[in-house]
């Protein structure tokens, strides 16, 4: 049996994104930024 890999519910709300700033930016949304183990 293969173990699947862990999924992280993240619930990413409207905004500015100050919190996420600067990993977040106009180029780059915060939906794609990489929070675990540099996966989106």
């Amino acid at each position: 049996m293969t173990s699947q890999p862990v999924i992280y519910p993240v619930i990413l709300c409207g905004g500015s994104g100050t919190r996420l700033w600067p990993l977040s930016r106009q180029q780059f949304p915060k939906q794609f930024v990489p929070l675990i183990q540099g996966k989106s």
